[in-house]
C-alpha cells in the first residue's frame, strides 16, 4: 500500500492495489473499504454508560457506551453513545 492520508486521530486512509481501504493509524491493520462500515470490522465492546465511569456518568435510560477497538493491537479507535438497538454511527470517507 502507498502512504496513507488522515482519517481521524486514530485511523488512517490508504490507497491500495484493492482501493481506498481505512487502518489502523497505530498498527496499519486493514479495517474495510473507505465506503464501507470499519466498525463492523472492529472488536465492539457495549456497556452501561453508568459503568463507564462511576455516579458523574449515570443516566436515566438504557444509554450505552460503545468502544470500538482494532482486532490487530487493541488501540482504541473510536467510541460513541447509543440506545439499545441503535445501528452505529456512520463514518464516510468524502473526497
Amino acid at each position: 500500500m502507498s502512504a496513507a492520508t488522515s482519517f481521524s486521530p486514530t485511523l488512517v486512509l490508504r490507497e491500495g492495489t484493492s482501493g481506498r481501504r481505512i487502518a489502523c493509524r497505530a498498527c496499519g491493520h486493514d479495517l474495510a473499504a473507505a465506503d464501507a462500515s470499519w466498525k463492523e470490522h472492529a472488536v465492539l465492546d457495549e456497556q452501561p454508560l453508568g459503568a463507564a465511569g462511576g455516579s458523574v456518568f449515570r443516566t436515566d435510560g438504557d444509554v450505552l457506551l460503545r468502544r470500538f477497538y482494532c482486532p490487530s493491537c487493541g488501540t482504541t479507535l473510536d467510541a460513541e453513545t447509543a440506545l439499545p438497538g441503535e445501528p452505529f454511527l456512520v463514518d464516510r470517507v468524502m473526497g
